[in-house]
């Protein structure tokens, strides 16, 4: 997403999001200072100006049926809106700090190098927390069989493939470029 891209999507942000929850009579969360609670606006709209503006109003109707506060008068904090946002529209990989973090790391570079960058991927889109020791040893028993099947398939000939192994091979190779896509963007040359 480029400077032009992530203005438009700031804006796209406040006009389908916290305008509408504004006008609906949300305030502040009572903890938060007026400061704070611009500041929590801002850094809402950088997080989410990836969304399309019918997700956001998705959002939008969502976080207005679950206002914070005893009262339910109180604007949504940052983290369940995020929480709700990912569910509705999860942001792309290359969007995702904890993803291109992952990837910048050792762990991504070894999954990169090993083949079970794919794996490590599907991983954090679904749990969205950095991996540990047995989660990694679980991601790379899970890739076995794709990665024996690859070093298969990639040493046949071409002629000697199925059109479905062929495929497979296909999807496979672009999950890796992908993940190599995402580290490049890490500023990690794999």
């Amino acid at each position: 997403m480029d400077a032009r891209e992530q203005a438009e999507g700031e804006k796209r942000v406040r006009d389908l999001l916290v305008e509408p929850l504004l006008r609906r009579g949300l305030v502040k969360p009572g903890a938060m200072t007026k400061a704070q609670f611009e500041e929590m606006l801002a850094d809402l709209a950088k997080r989410l100006a990836y969304m399309s503006g019918p997700n956001l109003a998705a959002l939008e109707e969502m976080a207005a049926a679950q206002p914070g506060g005893k009262d339910r008068d109180r604007f949504p904090i940052a983290n369940a809106i995020l929480k709700a946002a990912a569910q509705i529209q999860p942001p792309a990989d290359d969007a995702s700090p904890l993803i291109r973090a992952v990837f910048a790391h050792a762990v991504g570079r070894q999954a990169l190098a090993e083949g079970w960058a794919p794996e490590l991927l599907d991983d954090l889109r679904h749990n969205r927390r950095w991996p540990r020791s047995y989660a990694l040893g679980q991601i790379r028993q899970a890739a076995g069989e794709a990665l024996r099947r690859h070093a298969h398939l990639a040493g046949a000939g071409p002629g000697q493939l199925s059109p479905a192994e062929a495929a497979w091979l296909r999807d496979r190779e672009a999950r890796l470029a992908h993940c190599r896509s995402i580290a490049d963007l890490a500023g990690v040359s794999a």
